[in-house]
Formats: structure tokens, sequence, C-alpha cells
């Protein structure tokens, strides 16, 4: 019996002595990682249908018809995929603060709750985008979001945007709101955005821009308005955009232009002004001295009247062709407010304004001489595997965000073809700019799993260790 007893003590020593080295070798090579090399890939804390990824931490549920945000997503996610689903309300406590990325992108949401987002101050790219029937925001829906670096609202059915809606997001870079129902902009609605690079309007149905519509954009380089309905603005609307080098405005309802308005944009570099119904009379004899002095890139400017100026290009008239206009005031002596009628006032103060609360292009700019160049500085965000930002996409989410993301890519030296039709050279080359395009995240994962080889062989020889001395003890 005693005897006995000294076996059952001894391999209970031995056990416990096994017990704990195996946790310390175990705990010293990573418990996950030798959870996947046995296949079970942490399954129990990953959503059903979903798939999860670590470093880092990655859920995917996209594509699976969800109605309702799913149960189970671990409170450590950095990044969230749930696009392509059919997913309704977004409520407080769905996502936890830790997330980084969140796509909810292609659902059918219509509700979400104000505080969703409140204390993620760790987010810096959210895409909401194609949620046809949301519609309204409230006014503190991202407020608190101080790292967000991209936001996407296109084609949501806004109509309106509450005033300080983006109020505070002093490090946002990229805001997508094309292909909404927007009629108009209050004053001051970007007001906050000091770092905002790139301004995505295109596809709404503006039809005014007011003398501080763009206040406080200071560092904007690229503003899309093309396809709109604008039809009138101030002389003042772009006094604060000195960085802006790409402004489109083509497809719309321009009747004329003031070359002053043009004159406050130095950095100016690649302007679209094609498809719009231009009078080439004396209304449109400053944008004609405007454009003689640009050596930027410019779409041609036809003119629609009178009837003797039919199909010419403004650009290609002479001074001859404005007889009997006077000249034209310098910026410095007038503020007064391009109309696009002879002799009316501001539209808004004779038509319904709407106050709220609630393509792919690829350009260059060519240098010009004597004037400063503004090339954007590329996202630094290594977590998404961008390298200044430079993104891979997997075939499925780029067939997703084709069609609602631009795609401004720097070609160096090639010739491109500009939405007129024209080509154009880039005759300098600065800094390439970034592709604007959100991350790949499971083929991040994937891509990271791959590339750490070096570790694979650590783990394995740490499993080897394991395994030699297992055999010595039980020796």
């Amino acid at each position: 019996m005693a005897e006995t007893g000294r076996k059952k003590r001894g391999n209970s020593s031995l056990n416990e002595t096994l017990t704990s080295y195996i946790y310390a070798n175990v705990t010293g090579c990573g418990l996950e990682f030798l959870l996947v090399l046995c296949g079970l890939e942490l399954s129990w804390s990953c959503p059903r249908h979903c798939t999860c990824y670590t470093a880092p931490s990655t859920v995917s549920c996209q594509a699976h018809n969800f109605l309702s945000i799913p149960e189970g997503i671990p409170p450590d996610s950095e990044r969230i995929f749930l696009q392509n689903n059919k997913i309704h309300r977004l409520l407080r406590g769905h996502f936890s603060s830790n997330t980084v990325t969140l796509w909810i992108y292609s659902n059918n949401i219509t509700y979400i709750e104000p505080s969703t987002f409140h204390g993620f101050t760790l987010l810096e790219e959210l895409d909401l985008g194609d949620n046809r029937h949301l519609r309204s925001l409230a006014e503190d829906t991202f407020h608190g979001l101080s790292r967000l670096n991209a936001l996407h609202l296109y084609r949501c059915g806004l109509s309106s945007l509450p005033n300080n809606i983006f109020q505070g997001l002093r490090n946002l870079q990229y805001l997508y709101l094309q292909d909404n129902h927007l009629k108009f902009l209050q004053d001051d609605t970007f007001m906050d955005l000091h770092n905002l690079s790139h301004l995505f309007l295109h596809g709404n149905r503006l039809w005014s821009l007011n003398e501080n519509t763009f206040r406080g954009l200071r560092a904007l380089d690229r503003l899309l308005l093309h396809q709109n309905q604008i039809e009138w603005v101030d002389r003042q609307a772009f006094h604060d955009l000195k960085r802006l080098t790409t402004l489109y405005l083509f497809n719309n309802s321009l009747i004329q232009l003031s070359g002053q308005c043009l004159d406050m944009l130095p950095a100016l570099e690649y302007l679209r002004l094609n498809n719009n119904p231009w009078a080439c009379d004396c209304k449109a004899l400053s944008l004609w001295e405007w454009l003689k002095r640009f050596r930027g890139s410019t779409s041609s400017v036809g003119c629609h009247s009178p009837a003797d100026m039919v199909g010419k290009d403004i650009k290609e008239l002479r001074k001859e062709d404005f007889p009997h206009c006077s000249p034209t005031v310098p910026n410095s002596e007038s503020r007064a407010q391009t109309n696009n009628l002879s002799g009316t006032v501001n539209p808004s103060m004779n038509r319904g304004v709407v106050l709220g609360s609630g393509g792919q292009t690829h350009m260059v700019q060519p240098s010009r001489p004597g004037r400063p160049r503004n090339c954007t500085k590329p996202r630094g965000r290594a977590s998404k595997g961008k390298g200044d930002n430079e993104v891979h996409h997997s075939k499925e989410v780029m067939a997703d965000k084709e069609d609602s993301s631009p795609d401004f890519t720097d070609g160096g030296k090639h010739d491109h073809t500009s939405p007129d039709g024209t080509v154009t050279r880039r005759k300098y080359k600065c800094a390439p700019r970034t592709t604007v395009r959100p991350p790949s995240g499971v083929q991040q994962a994937n891509n990271e799993a791959t590339s750490s080889a070096s570790s694979l062989h650590a783990y394995a020889l740490c499993v080897a260790l394991i395994t030699t001395n297992m055999d010595y003890i039980l020796r």
C-alpha cells in the first residue's frame, strides 16, 4: 500500500511538472498558432458563417444575407467586414470601440442610432456606402471619431446633411458623398475638415455654391462636382481652396462662371468645364480672359449661345468676338456674385433653399511654371497593408467598390484621356498620389500569414522542442 501511494504521488508530481512545462512552452510559442496547427483556428470565438483572422484581428461576414449584426463578434476585433448583406439597423453595442476598420456597405440600413459609434476613438475607416434607404443621419452620428481618415456615404439616398455632422473630424482626408440627392450644402458644413484632401460630391442635385460652402477646406486637393445641376457659383465660393489642384464642374447647368472665382485657385492644374450650356457673350468675357492666362489642363468649353457662337470653344475665341463688352472688373474691386442669368440677382433670393436636419476617373495634373506643386500626402496606414495606402483588392471587393469609389491613379509621364476625350500629358512628376480605394481585409490577413515564413519556422522549432522534452520527462 505504501509503495502504491508513493507511485501515485510520483505520477501526480510528474503530471504537474509536465503540465507546467507544456503550459510554459505553449505560451511562449503562441497558443493561437498551435491551435491553428491542430486545425482549431479559434473557431469558438468567431460568429457563425463568418471567417476570422488574427494579426490584425479580423472578422469577415460578407455576403451571407444577414438581416442584423451577427452575434459573437470578438470585442478585440480591429477590422469588421459586413458588406453585401441585408442588415437594417445599427445600434449602440453592436461593435466594440477597438474597431479600426468597419465596412457595412451594400446593405439595407435605414436607421443608425446616433450613439452607435460614440467612443470609437480608434476608428480610421467607416464605409456606410450603398445603403440607398438610409436617407438621413443624426447630427452627432460621427462625433468623437477623432482618428477617422475615410468616410464613405455614397449612394445613401441623402437629401440633406445636418448642421455640424462633420464636427471634430480633423483627421478626415477622404469624404465620399457622391450619388446622393443633395440639393443644397449649408454654410460651413465642412468647416472642421482641416486635413480633407478629397471631396466627392458628383452625381447629386446641387444647384448653387455659396461663399462659405467650402470654407475651412484649406488642404483640399480634389473637388468633384460634376453631374449635378449647378447653375450659380458665388465669386468667393473657392476662397479657401488655395491648394486645390483638380476641379470637376462638367455636366452641370452653368451658363457663366466668373474668372475672378477661378483666380482664387492658385494651385489649380486640372479643370473640367465641358457639357455646360455656356453663353459666349459678354458674360463669358472674364472666363475667357482667365482661360487665356491659365497654363494647366482644361477641357473644351463649348458655346450654346448666342446662335452665331454655337459649337465654338470659348478658349478659341478672340477679343474681336466680344464687341461692345466692358472690361472685366478686377477681383480686388468687386465681391459681386456670379449670376447665370443676365440681370438677375442671387438665385437663392427667389428660389426655395432646402435646409434639412438631417466615376471612376483617371487623371493627372500637368505642372505649371511658377506655381507650387500640391501633391496630396498618402495615407499612412500600415495596418491596412498599403505601403503608403497602396492596396490590392480581391475580385469580389473590387467589383463591389468599383462604381462608388473613384480611382485616382497617377500614371507619371504617360498619356491620359480626359472626360472630354482630349489627351493630356504630364510633363513633370511629383510624388505619386495614392489610389483611392479601401483595403482588402481578408486578403490582407492572408498576405500577412504568408509573409511570416520566418515565424513559422520558429514556431515549428518550438513545437519540436516541446515534443523532445516531453519524451525525456516521460522516460
